[in-house]
């Protein structure tokens, strides 16, 4: 990134600063991630899911279908469940740790406790503890939060380059006219009311109004305007968008935030700092999922002891 995106990037911080430290808090619980991991752990953890759920003797009860038997097939649900467990679970027990170290417990500790969980009665019903299992329930649940994930961390992604992109129209330097004199000095030592000129080619390098000469501009970038829009004394000009045709020589009127590009800039860092819709729906069903698994339990516990209590002599 070169030295102007770290500029915008500065000024956006210091004049939306909730906005940015809200979108850094709410995305620490990536740091070290990336979008092809949390996609390669989905697909394979999605493909192991499904004869897990096929295996599975509660589901096998509820369709009323049997499926096929042969030595080792009860421990398909297991053995597949630990492997998923292992392989795609570890990401939100390292991610609840690093929680929980920062004294900030969120999402992340709860789906670690869910999947902990259920691992742990799954396992211990396997071991012939109790009958009850969950592993269906803890392979499915691991599959759609690694999903949800997948989905936020690529719009995350794409918020990011969307930024940098933005940060990348405006030239590093402008050339400012003082009298008769061409002076080209950096974008921040432009302050409202200095004249600039903006040569053929060039991008205009701040908010500003046409003091002289005529152009063709180009702000298909800013507007999505696909034609060059003529440009002439008293017409406005966009920072970041490009001139053809002839010079122009622009009377700046904004500066840093106060200028367009930097109110895109800061409505990209507030969707970024919104987080994807779909992880919130995912987060949400992970909560319900949780709460069902333990209702489920206590149901099923309370018609144990009913049950232990009416065959008592």
């Amino acid at each position: 990134m070169d030295h102007l995106t770290h500029q915008h990037h500065e000024t956006i911080d210091q004049h939306a600063g909730h906005t940015i430290s809200n979108a850094h808090a709410s995305h620490d619980r990536h740091a070290g991630h990336s979008v092809a991991m949390f996609r390669d752990k989905f697909w394979l953890s999605f493909a192991l899911t499904i004869p897990v759920v096929f295996w599975s003797p509660d589901v096998q009860h509820w369709l009323g279908y049997t499926a096929p038997s042969f030595p080792g097939s009860k421990f398909i649900p297991a053995v597949l469940g630990t492997v998923i467990f292992l392989y795609g679970g570890l990401v939100f027990i390292r991610g609840a740790w690093n929680e929980l170290a920062d004294h900030k417990p969120g999402m992340m500790t709860l789906i670690s406790l869910a999947i902990t969980v259920a691992f742990g009665t799954s396992l211990a019903a396997t071991l012939g503890v109790f009958e009850i299992d969950v592993w269906w329930e803890l392979s499915s649940l691991i599959a759609i939060m690694l999903l949800g994930h997948w989905l936020e961390m690529r719009a995350i992604s794409q918020a990011r380059g969307a930024l940098n992109a933005l940060a990348a129209l405006l030239p590093d330097t402008a050339e400012r006219v003082s009298g008769s004199e061409i002076q080209t000095v950096p974008l921040s030592e432009l302050h409202v009311g200095d004249i600039v000129l903006v040569r053929p080619g060039t991008r205009v390098p701040a908010d500003g109004m046409v003091v002289e000469g005529a152009s063709d501009v180009d702000e298909s970038m800013i507007t999505g305007e696909s034609r060059p829009v003529s440009k002439g004394p008293g017409a406005t000009v966009i920072a970041g968008t490009v001139v053809s045709g002839g010079s122009l020589r622009v009377r700046i009127t904004a500066v840093g935030e106060e200028t367009a590009l930097s109110g895109i800039m800061r409505l990209v860092a507030a969707a970024q700092a919104s987080g994807s819709r779909t992880q919130a729906l995912a987060d949400r069903a992970a909560a319900s999922f949780s709460m069902l698994q333990s209702c489920l339990g206590r149901l099923l516990s309370s018609t144990g002891r009913s049950q232990a209590t009416t065959n008592t002599p």
